[in-house]
């Protein structure tokens, strides 16, 4: 893929001069700079502040316009692509829905928010949603991974939110913080109880989690006036009207066959936050036939091979999840993110993608 190291070179003193703040992001210290300060890490502002940035080097189509490591590697929908290529070529502004989780020691952000395309015929473009998850290295961007959600409504769902639930955004009591290795653990019970899922499981869910995926609410719907609320002793599929804890006892999700390379990108002990990336495989064949608690037997699940590419946000209060965020969209069965062994992309064990 090509470098821009000249043009970064000779952007670095504009880009200083238009940071402001102690905690902004800037370009590398000139070689006169000294001391440690110079190469300090990044704060939660400024991590966030490189990612409007990465967005706004990509609507202006381009990347001299954001301090790129020599060694910048991205990625998207799990294919390595030259920068400059794809979502760089397409985007043309951002939307109004922001959430992240920012892992200030391990010098990662995470992102779920709305962005623009062009469109045939509409010059503000199509409105899709994205994940995205930036490395910063001494005030560089080393990696960049992003997950595009075109089409399907997702965007408009987020949007139609406003705003992400103020939980998101609330700090854990100090007393309250989990570790982080706690805080990743308790995030895959939740793959790990979906993951053929048996209603015989730990499921560590508040009375009060709810999970939004695309932007609709899958959980604790009220039942429409006309109809009567299903029965998990009876249903074959699970209800967006049952609770988290309802879904996972009822042993109704069990076509989820493997859920795998499980890449926990982000940890916001701050805020009790865990941002991760995975797969869902789904049953094919004989197997999409399996018994629920009491011995029913259910055929449930897609007929095709089928393959869900996820960014799945977790907010964690006292060993409990409480809210569950996730973007979703179909991809190649089988596929991987780009970033794993081939033998870690088909594992269901846990990957610390944090580097610490």
């Amino acid at each position: 893929m090509p470098h821009y190291r000249t043009l970064i070179a000779v952007g670095t003193l504009l880009a200083v001069t238009a940071c402001q703040g102690a905690d902004a992001p800037e370009e590398t210290p000139s070689p006169a700079t000294t001391g440690d300060a110079a190469l300090a890490p990044c704060g939660r502002e400024c991590l966030e502040g490189f990612v409007d940035r990465y967005l706004d080097a990509m609507i202006a189509h381009d990347p001299s316009q954001v301090p790129l490591a020599d060694d910048f590697v991205m990625t998207e929908n799990g294919q390595r692509l030259p920068v400059g290529d794809a979502l760089w070529k397409t985007m043309v502004g951002k939307g109004t829905y922001r959430l992240f989780a920012t892992d200030v020691d391990a010098g990662q952000v995470a992102f779920i928010g709305t962005i623009r395309e062009e469109a045939n015929n509409n010059p503000e473009g199509a409105a899709n949603s994205l994940a995205l998850r930036l490395k910063v290295e001494d005030r560089r961007i080393s990696e960049a991974e992003a997950l595009v959600i075109r089409g399907g409504g997702s965007a408009a769902n987020l949007e139609a939110m406003g705003a992400p639930h103020a939980v998101y955004t609330t700090e854990v009591p100090v007393e309250e913080r989990m570790p982080r290795d706690e805080l990743i653990r308790v995030a895959d019970m939740y793959f790990a109880g979906m993951e053929r899922n048996d209603g015989m499981g730990e499921y560590p869910f508040t009375d009060d989690c709810e999970r939004v995926e695309n932007g609709d609410v899958t959980t604790n719907q009220p039942t429409p006036p006309d109809e009567t609320r299903p029965d998990p002793a009876t249903a074959n599929m699970y209800s967006d009207q049952w609770s988290c804890l309802e879904q996972f006892e009822s042993g109704l999700i069990h076509f989820v066959w493997r859920i795998r390379d499980r890449r926990y990108v982000a940890v916001d002990a701050e805020r009790g936050l865990v941002f991760s990336f995975v797969f869902f495989d789904h049953a094919l064949g004989e197997d999409r036939t399996y018994s629920v608690p009491g011995g029913r037997v259910v055929t449930a699940g897609p007929i095709d091979p089928w393959t869900w590419q996820i960014a799945e946000l977790f907010r964690i209060e006292n060993g409990l999840i409480r809210r569950i965020e996730a973007v979703l969209t179909r991809a190649p069965y089988g596929m991987d993110s780009g970033w794993s062994r081939w033998e870690d992309s088909i594992s269901s064990e846990i990957q610390d993608a944090t580097g610490l």
